[in-house]
């Protein structure tokens, strides 16, 4: 049915582009295209064509069709707002810009300034309106090579000259760094032949004239239908690489963002932009990469207008889905090329990544494959094909021009439905557009919950799959993963259990996690797994195992080179980092930034030793800006040392015989980078690769990779530390008969805000089972308080795994206070209730 229903989806849409081709054939022979000196013998403009009535130009027009004939481009009449006399004044002026077929900056200024002698504009109404309106003659205009503009300097003011030379200069870089290659070494598919500058210059003067605003809506409306046609079924880009010249030009329009564009005319340019080859949309990235932080923000701010216009103009829910608006998806699309010339114009790394394990391939049948659902579970992370063909990805950029946060659309992540769209993402993503292909739109919390289906989905497969084969195999294996461990052995249990697991049936950690301790009672509804994380990583970072070691000036844990655990601890703790991005738990972690990084694909740098090893950043940052003799002063040599578990001095040499290499000023720099690559991934390569394959067997086929970056994966694993009890109290509910104004209600939050940040944390953990908020802050907690019977002396508890409170009804505010504190004080364990 999916099928069928795909197959007559396209044949819906080729039957309207069908009509929308011989619609143009038909006006084409009865109308013309209104270019006099037409070459086309099938179109009416022609000096030979031979009229034809209705029904024989209809006839013609599925001949034409079928052959796929030549289309000429249109050539409106745009009428401008003067009246009749002076229509009738300005005849003489018609026929004297007849000739003109396309624009120069010098052609412009010379229209312009015969108009500004007449008192009348329709002149230059008419060309702007001709040109801009048509394809051949815009992607024809500005040219580089043509008569420049500062040959008929005399029509300028020497205000005009001011802003010329200042627009030189801001854009110099643009045209420097094209045809060659762009800042960032990547060349450019083919030489850039419009004038940028010339053009900036020309709308400069244009846009403050109001007849002509009018016309360049209007030309664009004209325009942009015939565009898209021709790109998607004509492929012109192919046949003239300077069709892209038109889309350079109409995105220098600073006006775009107006009202007067957003009905109609940017959305039909959004989707004709859309519809440009995948080379085309790569070399717009590395043009728009070229230019200035105003120019690109400007480009940016256009689509993502237009995507909260669009939004905020209609209502959508699970019937009327936001996915389905072509004006939503095709800006969506454009702003895209936006991102990544962001990240290309900006600070980017794209070396120093990790080699990542390949999987060995079989050639066995899945069960997912026999049962036809290989497409909901295919392995590997997803690439962008614009990524690819750029060559830079998000992780690889150290600074990007425009900050990633400002590509993040509010208003359509509010109205986003994100189980449909993650089915578009998984099965449909050839015939139904997902938002989750643009994860650079998306925030937080919507990306979490795509994240969420994606673990669901897969625990749910797990279980399916337990159930055949337990009926083919006549076992009974659990649908779950189940650990039972002992309070005072967590760690030797858990890691028996789950190495067992990873060696045995690694797909069993796919399943949901269910855990027990030995000797009570608790059943884990999700608040025994987060107990159980927060134990296991107590014990993993006990400064006395010696697995990490604590920076106290960064208050941060980092792998210990001269660990004497086996690699397997190292496994157990990427698992459990995996496990609970799986099953949505939220760890107290305290990794530096690097850690994320690396799981990501990318290598320690320097840049990275700020936040992990800060007084080492700084002393090497020192040894970089010393301006003095190096080898008097410092007498550094290429063998560092640094001391292991027991604080014995480790002597190592970054080079060969790096003891007897002085460093000076000429390769301070090789010591620097040689430092870095060894503290922050040779000395800790055996840990850290130990770390990730257990992360990985977890989150291999995970959309992890491919939707977050890693300040967000660190967010997703570890909570936010900011809480606001505020937002908390707002999104609260009540039960058992308690409601917001219970006076019991109203004390307990007022001892709640008097509480310190410590005593808040405890709060936290007591209730939810961290002391963290989640993506999207505490007022996604959704935290209910119930009455537990009247005046009592018994303490608060709490069921971790709903985030529920059960309170007495205290007699007074000071017991209440005092009961509360003594069990977020000293809670711990699970029993019967």
């Amino acid at each position: 049915l999916g099928t069928i229903c795909q197959v007559t989806g396209r044949c819906r849409k080729n039957r309207a582009t069908a009509k929308r081709l011989i619609e143009r054939y038909f006006r084409q022979l009865t109308e013309g295209c209104g270019n006099s000196n037409c070459t086309n013998e099938f179109c009416a403009s022609h000096s030979a064509f031979q009229p034809l009535d209705n029904n024989s130009a209809a006839a013609k027009s599925l001949e034409l069709f079928k052959v796929n004939a030549k289309l000429c481009d249109y050539y409106p009449s745009v009428r401008s707002s003067t009246d009749a006399s002076s229509q009738m004044g300005s005849k003489m002026s018609v026929d004297e810009f007849s000739d003109v077929h396309y624009l120069t900056e010098h052609t412009v200024c010379r229209i312009l300034g015969f108009c500004e002698e007449e008192g009348d504009y329709a002149p230059l109404i008419r060309v702007i309106g001709r040109i801009f309106s048509n394809a051949d003659a815009l992607m024809k205009s500005f040219r580089k090579d043509e008569l420049s503009v500062t040959n008929n300097l005399e029509s300028l003011t020497s205000n005009d000259e001011k802003q010329r030379e200042t627009s030189k200069k801001e854009d110099a870089s643009t045209r420097a760094a094209l045809p060659d290659e762009t800042p960032n070494g990547l060349p450019d598919a083919c030489e850039l032949t419009v004038d940028i500058d010339a053009v900036r210059r020309v709308y400069d003067r244009l846009l403050s004239i109001d007849q002509v605003e009018a016309a360049l809506v209007n030309a664009l409306i004209y325009l942009t239908p015939n565009v898209e046609l021709d790109l998607e079924y004509l492929d012109v880009y192919e046949t003239s690489p300077d069709y892209l010249n038109i889309f350079i030009i109409v995105m220098e329009n600073s006006n775009l963002h107006s009202p007067e564009y957003l009905e109609v005319a940017l959305p039909q340019f959004c989707k004709a932009m859309s519809k440009l080859p995948l080379t085309a949309l790569a070399r717009l990235s590395k043009l728009w990469s070229t230019y200035d932080l105003p120019h690109i923000r400007r480009m940016m701010e256009t689509f993502q207008q237009l995507i909260t216009f669009t939004v905020v103009s209609n209502e959508y829910d699970t019937e009327n889905l936001v996915n389905d608006n072509e004006t939503v998806v095709a800006a969506t699309q454009c702003l895209k090329i936006i991102f990544y010339a962001s990240i290309l114009g900006g600070e980017v790394d794209v070396e120093h990544n990790e080699e990542d394990e390949e999987d060995s391939e079989s050639n066995e049948l899945t069960l997912h494959e026999l049962l036809g659902e290989e497409r909901l579970y295919k392995k590997g992370p997803r690439v962008d094909p614009l990524e690819k063909e750029l060559g830079v990805r998000p992780i690889d950029s150290i600074r990007p021009l425009i900050p990633f946060e400002d590509f993040v659309n509010d208003s359509l992540n509010d109205v986003i439905e994100m189980d449909k769209d993650f089915t578009f993402f998984k099965v449909n993503a050839e015939t139904k557009f997902s938002f989750q292909s643009c994860p650079f739109i998306l925030n937080m919390i919507t990306k979490s919950q795509g994240l969420y289906y994606d673990n669901r989905i897969r625990m749910y497969s797990e279980r399916r799959l337990t159930a055949l084969y337990s009926m083919v195999q006549g076992q009974q294996p659990s649908p779950y993963l189940k650990l039972k461990v002992r309070r005072d052995h967590i760690i030797d249990d858990a890691l028996v259990r789950l190495e067992m697991i990873s060696m045995e049936n690694p797909s069993d950690l796919k399943k949901q996690l269910f855990v027990e301790f030995e000797g009570e009672q608790g059943v884990d509804e999700g608040g025994v797994s987060k107990e159980f994380f927060q134990l296991v990583l107590e014990e993993i970072f006990n400064p006395d195992i010696g697995m990490f070691t604590y920076a106290d000036d960064a208050h941060l844990f980092w792998f210990n080179s001269s660990s004497l655990e086996n690699e397997a601890q190292y496994t157990l703790i990427g698992i459990v980092l995996g496990l609970a991005i799986y099953n949505n738990c939220i760890l107290d972690v305290h990794f530096p930034m690097v850690v994320y990084r690396k799981l990501m694909g990318k290598r320690g740098t320097f840049l990275d030793l700020s936040d992990s090893h800060p007084v080492l950043h700084q002393s090497l940052k020192g040894l970089i800006d010393y301006t003095g003799s190096l080898e008097h002063d410092m007498v550094l040599t290429f063998q560092i040392s640094h001391t292991d578990l027991f604080g014995n001095p480790i002597l190592y040499n970054l080079k060969e015989q790096g003891d007897q290499i002085p460093v000076t000023k000429e390769n301070r720099q090789e010591f620097v980078d040689l430092y870095v690559e060894y503290i922050l991934n040779k000395s800790v390569e055996r840990q850290f690769k130990a770390f990730k394959k257990g992360f990985l067997m977890v989150t291999n086929e995970s959309p992890l990779k491919y939707l977050f970056r890693p300040e967000e994966v660190e967010l997703l694993i570890c909570g936010s530390r900011k809480l606001d009890f505020e937002a908390l109290e707002k999104t609260t509910e009540y039960d058992g008969g308690y409601s917001k104004d219970s006076q019991i209600i109203k004390d307990f939050w007022e001892i709640i805000h008097s509480f310190g940040e410590k005593q808040k944390r405890q709060f936290l953990q007591f209730t939810t089972g961290t002391d963290r908020a989640p993506v999207g802050g505490l007022a996604k907690l959704k935290m209910i308080i119930a009455k537990n019977g009247s005046d009592t002396d018994r303490l608060p508890t709490s069921h971790t795994c709903f985030n529920a409170l059960l309170l007495p009804e205290y007699s007074s505010k000071e017991k209440l206070r005092e009961r509360l504190l003594k069990a977020i004080t000293y809670a711990k364990g699970f029993g019967m209730l």
